[in-house]
């Protein structure tokens, strides 16, 4: 063993490496009527829950690296197979903007031999993912998922000889895809038992195979009622479960009684292998590992041409999907990372009005960092959403105590007027923000569709996923179940569009910041105008004479105090109403930008002299 790692790369010494705990191959022989002789070792490859990761990345292996890394096993080693456990047909905008088909092209690529249906794989209706199993050169498998009168819309198993070995490989979708993706996309579709249908399926199988691989989109969350734990212990004789879901990684598989399950984790961070060895035709040893992405990135093999290519082609073809028009808008949609973090934005609003739309939901809450770009007046395209919301979040809705909803607001608002990513865009709802009172007691007057918030009462919320699990340190969600799955925020917002034609949305209150000199509100923060100048004025410094005016005995001059900024302020009409330049205001108070100050907020005043 010691030769070969001298010329083997990191990525393939990986691939070789699940393996040397299982015997060693021998030479095999033909079958005879005793069935298959010898040692006969057969490799599973497999991915779960890529959500359309198709580039390598910091994080991930991608496809064509893959791909190669594949195929450069496969010289030495052919008998392998490749499996997918779902959640690969949606997710990123490489796959969202031409409903799937772009996947499906890459996983031809790559040579996939089956795949089972997730959730998320029906986001765009079950009709399309009949479709796009049609395009595919391998089989999309579930047993479980039936039409009304019983029938399934996909095949339920598939047979596979591997020199002269027959793995009978079959699919299970999870039951909480009936919630785990928009209820329209499954309308008419149960999702059987998966472990009742396991048991059917197992012994449909058994006597026409030599092993029973089950490719399931179950998990293994405690959260969940149907898991790959609960078909594995109920169904014994299944010998390996390839399975997806819960976005769990396992090093080297979990072990239920005498069935091996595999999960590699999300989103292509790595991928899996399940060594299989036979003697005489029977299953004698069964092996799970990792390839990580670190010895991946250690390898010099380069990403496979065809698959590359057709992620290219792909994504210039995408090109002209990226211009065609969804609407058009009146106003700017200000999504302008100084406002969004800061205050409520019209864009925001907009956002948080098309998240209610799809989903029936009492409140919306989504995080200003999030909105990565403004859009302007004008006609608005696929690409302006998809610059505006990058990153294929989905739409998740969990029902939660009014008292949550309040303390998510706090969190939100805890740095304000500096900026955090965490501030709440929000619909549904409205709230009073007081500057001026410590964090976590600055929110009050909250009130859902008009009406006082219940703490105690529970309401339908609409989030992104990344907030569902706790993300921006929304941990008052994190513990919730799921409600609802829905579609990604981008398309969300591009249905939106397509459905009221042109948009006019306006900052309204929605987050109204209480002025410390008195009871009344004003909106939060907008994009206000530059230092606003008479006709003719510089941004150099007023002549010498001018500065050397004494100062008006008018009560505007002051003695170094702090003014408190209203709505319509700018830093120009300050400096004009205290005696001062908009220029010294800025110096003094360390503003980066002159434009940016927002109702509420604190200015340092100096010295009059």
């Amino acid at each position: 063993m010691k030769s070969w790692k001298k010329w083997m790369s990191p990525a393939l010494a990986a691939l070789m490496l699940v393996s040397a705990a299982a015997p060693a191959a021998a030479e095999t022989s033909a079958a005879d009527a005793g069935g298959k002789k010898g040692t006969t070792k057969i490799t599973l490859f497999h991915t779960n829950d890529t959500h359309s990761r198709v580039d390598e990345s910091k994080e991930g292996i991608g496809f064509a690296k893959m791909a190669a890394l594949l195929k450069e096993y496969a010289k030495t080693n052919p008998n392998s197979l490749v499996l997918d456990a779902g959640d690969t047909f949606h997710g990123q905008t490489v796959a969202n903007l031409v409903r799937g088909e772009s996947i499906v092209s890459i996983m031809n690529a790559v040579g996939y031999n089956a795949m089972a249906a997730g959730n998320h794989d029906f986001n765009y209706g079950y009709e399309r993912l009949v479709e796009l199993v049609g395009k595919a050169k391998f089989p999309v498998l579930s047993a479980n998922t039936k039409k009304a009168d019983g029938t399934r819309i996909l095949k339920p198993y598939e047979i596979k000889e591997v020199d002269g070995i027959k793995l009978g490989i079959f699919g299970l979708t999870t039951p909480e895809t009936a919630y785990k993706t928009h209820p329209n996309n499954v309308a008419g579709l149960t999702f059987t038992d998966p472990a009742v249908e396991a048991k059917a399926i197992v012994g449909e199988l058994k006597g026409k195979v030599d092993a029973i691989i089950a490719l399931t989109h179950l998990g293994v969350d405690k959260s969940s009622i149907d898991t790959s734990i609960k078909v594995a212990e109920q169904v014994p004789d299944i010998d390996v479960i390839i399975d997806g879901h819960s976005h769990t990684k396992l090093d080297t598989g979990m072990k239920v009684g005498n069935v091996l399950i595999a999960q590699t984790g999300e989103y292509l961070k790595q991928f899996g292998r399940v060594d299989l060895t036979f003697e005489n035709g029977k299953l004698k040893d069964k092996v799970s590992g990792l390839i990580t992405k670190k010895a991946a990135d250690e390898d010099k093999t380069p990403g496979d041409a065809a698959v590359l290519e057709i992620i290219r082609s792909v994504k210039k073809e995408q090109e002209k999907v990226l211009h065609q028009k969804v609407g058009s808008t009146s106003v700017k949609l200000v999504g302008d990372r100084e406002v969004v973090r800061k205050g409520e934005s019209n864009l925001g609003n907009l956002i948080a009005d098309a998240m209610i739309d799809e989903t029936g939901a009492d409140v919306a809450i989504i995080n200003g960092g999030g909105i990565r770009d403004s859009i302007a007046a004008g006609p608005i395209t696929k690409g302006h959403v998809i610059t505006v919301l990058p990153f294929g979040n989905y739409i998740q809705t969990k029902k939660v105590k009014g008292s949550d909803i309040v303390a998510a607001l706090e969190h939100g608002v805890s740095a304000y007027p500096d900026s955090l990513g965490a501030f709440p865009q929000v619909g549904g709802i409205t709230f009073e923000l007081d500057p001026a009172q410590p964090k976590g007691k600055r929110v009050s007057g909250v009130k859902v569709k008009g009406q006082p918030i219940d703490p105690n009462k529970t309401y339908l919320l609409a989030t992104n996923d990344f907030i569902a699990a706790g993300g921006d340190d929304y941990k008052m969600f994190k513990d919730y179940p799921l409600a609802g799955d829905y579609s990604s925020l981008e398309e969300s917002l591009i249905k939106y569009f397509q459905k009221k034609g042109e948009v006019n949305p306006q900052v309204e209150n929605r987050v109204a910041v209480k002025q410390t000199s008195g009871t009344a509100t004003t909106p939060a923060p907008k994009v206000p105008a530059p230092p606003a100048q008479p006709a003719g004025q510089t941004s150099k410094p007023a002549p010498a004479p001018e500065a050397a005016k004494p100062a008006p005995a008018a009560p505007a001059a002051t003695d170094g105090g702090v003014y408190i900024v209203k709505s319509g302020d700018t830093l120009w009409k300050i400096g004009k109403k205290h005696n001062t330049t908009w220029q010294k205001l800025q110096e003094l108070n360390k503003f980066n930008d002159p434009n940016l100050i927002f109702p509420g907020q604190k200015v340092k005043l100096p010295a009059a002299g």
